[in-house]
């Protein structure tokens, strides 16, 4: 005898569920790069790290932040919380944000507050990210010579 009331698991439907959940950990990446990446800066420039002022680092690290503050006085939603929705409608559209990873990565970034308030920080993160490219500003590395490999004589 088959019990009716359980729900018959579609295996496409786990994989649109993964790829939600692996959107919201790349998300969740992102912003680390952000914040954290921001926190390596100023301890990297207080202790002396060379690395922080990688020039590589440092024009990613930029370009990251500013990406954020387009979209936002574009009001723009952010292409990774639209790729997000659309796997977990694809996925069932389940009401809870995915499984252990994927609802906790989702609730350390997503706040409920008014879009301006998000503007105005993004904003005051980017000057703050602008200050310190302009106070040390990142370096470029000189290109290694190869060795002279001319034959003697």
């Amino acid at each position: 005898m088959t019990d009716t009331r359980r729900p018959v698991h579609n295996g496409r439907m786990v994989w649109w569920r993964l790829l939600a959940d692996s959107v919201v950990v790349f998300h969740a990446a992102y912003v680390a790069f952000v914040v954290f990446g921001f926190a390596a800066i100023l301890a990297g420039t207080a202790l002396g790290w060379r690395w922080v002022r990688n020039y590589n680092f440092r024009a990613a690290h930029m370009a990251a932040i500013l990406l954020v503050c387009v979209e936002a006085f574009a009001g723009v939603t952010c292409p990774l919380t639209t790729l997000e929705s659309y796997l977990r409608v694809k996925g069932g559209g389940a009401g809870y944000p995915g499984d252990f990873i994927g609802y906790w990565a989702h609730r350390m970034i997503f706040y409920d507050a008014p879009p301006w308030m998000f503007t105005a920080l993004y904003v005051a993160f980017a000057a703050l990210v602008g200050i310190m490219f302009w106070l040390r500003p990142p370096r470029r590395t000189a290109p290694k010579r190869a060795a002279d490999t001319r034959l003697p004589g």
